[in-house]
């Protein structure tokens, strides 16, 4: 059960306090906090987790502070988007506005090699107006021989160059809670030259106890790509665990589906369900089509493959992009034969742009404006 109050509810005044003092004599019963905060205000919400079956929502009306109930039959209790409930909403970490409403692109490395690369890089981005990248520090792989990223060592001078260049969030993906120190640390070291979005790859999309520590810091915002060989319920399941742990600022990732039923690409590309998470969730949703699509092949008409996917999912709604770009992909330690090239960054941008005005036309042209 959710109890929505009243905008104008202070978290200071004696009518709230007097309302968390009522509920923590519920029997059975725990509470959860959470701010809300929407296009024109924020609200609070107060979660009721236990046994609230016998609870009445018209005697929780009655409350002081109470503007609406709504009960839960959801299992996404925090970030499902319940009956009735169509608000937008939307968060803000380091000057950048992620929600269902808008679009960031995250270009650059799968994987942090040089600092030339790196800032050749940053560079680009600041040059085409872009201020969020993607920077893999910590590289999970199939093989225990293959390059497993530079981890914090390479991060003071990664934040440095974000610094140099405007670059405000990086998406960086992390595997451990020790690399969540080692990232702190490293922007405090360098003076929080930038943001950071912790990502959490697909491999560990079901590794509750890591989603459970990056769910209890709320100071980074979470990336959770998609689980790749399990059910979008289990993955939506695996964000909720993020926001029942306290930290609701999470952005889910689509990235493809492993299956043979893909070939040749990568992944098969599952932008589709693009949609389907906005509609039972408040989270924005990011495409990854480097890793569904993973070559660099033309279509006919002389388009990538991944610029045709990267299209598909802008005009299915998508809020996020991120994709693989290398100054020498030759030379990347990391998925090197999917990445694009630096001087394609500027037709990307166009295209992604093209996309995202398609949809925001047809959206209007279906009376959705205002809805995201």
């Amino acid at each position: 059960m959710i109890l929505i109050l009243s905008s104008d509810t202070r978290s200071d005044g004696a009518e709230y306090r007097q309302l968390l003092d009522h509920l923590a004599q519920l029997p059975k019963i725990k509470t959860r906090i959470h701010q809300e905060k929407g296009a024109q205000q924020t609200l609070i919400e107060i979660y009721l987790i236990g046994d609230t079956a016998s609870l009445s929502p018209d005697a929780m009306e009655s409350l002081p502070c109470v503007e609406r109930v709504v009960r839960v039959s959801q299992e996404y209790r925090v970030l499902g988007r319940h009956k009735d409930d169509e608000r937008p909403t939307h968060f803000e970490y380091n000057g950048v506005r992620f929600g269902q409403d808008n679009l960031n692109v995250f270009a650059g490395l799968c994987a942090v090699d040089t600092p030339e690369h790196v800032e050749a890089m940053m560079k680009a981005l600041r040059d085409h107006g872009q201020v969020c990248t993607r920077m893999g520090a910590y590289k999970p792989r199939t093989s225990p021989y293959a390059f497993q990223g530079h981890g914090k060592a390479c991060l003071p001078w990664v934040f440095e160059l974000a610094g140099k260049y405007g670059i405000k969030v990086i998406a960086m993906e992390v595997t451990h809670e020790s690399h969540v120190d080692e990232i702190r640390a490293a922007l405090n070291e360098t003076g929080n030259p930038t943001g950071v979005m912790l990502q959490i790859g697909t491999r560990n999309t079901q590794n509750f106890e890591l989603l459970k520590i990056v769910g209890r810091q709320q100071e980074f915002p979470v990336l959770l790509k998609r689980g790749f060989g399990i059910t979008l319920d289990e993955s939506l399941n695996a964000a909720e665990y993020l926001a029942s742990e306290g930290n609701r600022n999470v952005v889910f990732g689509l990235r493809g589906m492993k299956t043979n039923m893909g070939d040749p690409h990568r992944n098969l590309v599952d932008f589709a369900h693009v949609p389907v998470v906005r509609r039972l969730t408040r989270m924005p949703v990011c495409i990854d089509p480097s890793h569904s699509v993973g070559t660099r092949n033309r279509a006919p008409d002389g388009i990538l493959e991944i610029f045709h996917a990267t299209m598909q999912g802008v005009i299915a709604g998508a809020n996020m992009i991120l994709v693989d770009f290398h100054p020498a992909p030759a030379k990347a330690l990391v998925d090197g034969p999917q990445a694009l090239l630096m001087d394609e960054l500027p037709l990307f941008l166009e295209c992604v742009a093209n996309a995202r005005d398609a949809y925001e036309k047809n959206a209007r042209l279906v009376g959705g404006a205002g809805r995201g």
